[in-house]
């Protein structure tokens, strides 16, 4: 492993989202990065073709994957056929993998808001006044859409999730560096999830999170813990996001986001290190 290794770091720069400027953040990260990498930046479009010059890629704010999926899939069969180490790695139990996950941990008791994919099993979902259908390859909110319970039995199962509309008080994200968590961001108001606010999580709040990134099993990444609060207190999950997930970097204080970027620093080296060792 070179002194200075190198890192081919994956974002879509002029990517558009409601309420967040995905380049800002990336500029800001790569800026700190490359006081111990050699670092470049490329489109996702671009990485398959670039990643074997690097020593490791780095995914960041690359965008919905469902948007480029055939190319998404090729890129990481070739990082997987060459050798490509590629940070997320590609074995994540979450959102990199679908949504099969919501599945498999309602049916394993884990607080998450309750999912079913088949209509045998709408008897299983709590009474609501509303049910939210979306897609299993779904993304941003993408194909989201609500029905009445009179409904549910016409959906066409298969690639569809079903869950109750939850009545919460307000939405929470945990981020973590590999198991290590960071900060805490909260959206006060239900109608506004984009206005996020710094969130002191209490133990409880932290052992909430720290049972999905131990049943993820990510031993290096970055991976986001969504989250609601329910009107009884309770916090259920709503997304595991450890593809890409967006960080709202600039929301938090200067020194909690230089530690983040440090910590992040020290993960990576970790990650290639350990690359090299088994190699």
């Amino acid at each position: 492993m070179p002194a200075r290794p190198s890192v081919l770091f994956v974002t879509d720069l002029a990517y558009q989202a409601r309420g967040r400027r995905y380049c800002d953040e990336d500029i800001f990260v790569t800026s700190r990065l490359r006081a111990d990498f050699d670092v470049a930046l490329c489109h996702p479009l671009d990485a398959a073709a670039l990643m074997d010059r690097f020593d490791a890629v780095v995914v960041r704010n690359s965008g919905p994957v469902l948007h480029y999926q055939k190319e998404y899939n090729a890129f990481r069969d070739e990082a997987a056929s060459r050798g490509i180490r590629v940070y997320n790695p590609p074995t994540g139990r979450g959102d990199m993998a679908g949504k099969q996950y919501l599945l498999d941990l309602t049916e394993g008791g884990y607080p998450v808001i309750p999912t079913i994919d088949r209509p045998q099993d709408v008897g299983r979902l709590p009474e609501s006044d509303l049910y939210a259908v979306k897609p299993k390859a779904g993304a941003d909110s993408i194909g989201l859409h609500f029905v009445p319970h009179d409904q549910l039995a016409g959906l066409v199962y298969g690639d569809i999730l079903v869950q109750p509309r939850i009545d919460f008080r307000y939405e929470v994200s945990f981020y973590y560096v590999d198991d290590a968590f960071q900060y805490a961001l909260h959206a006060p108001d239900p109608d506004r999830r984009w206005v996020l606010q710094p969130y002191e999580p209490t133990q409880a709040d932290l052992d909430f999170a720290q049972r999905f990134i131990g049943w993820n099993t990510i031993d290096h990444g970055i991976q986001r813990v969504d989250a609601c609060r329910t009107q009884e207190g309770e916090l259920l999950l709503v997304e595991l996001e450890d593809l890409n997930p967006y960080l709202s970097l600039d929301l938090v204080a200067d020194r909690t986001r230089e530690a983040f970027v440090a910590g992040m620093t020290v993960s990576l080296h970790r990650f290639l290190n350990a690359g090299a060792s088994s190699t």
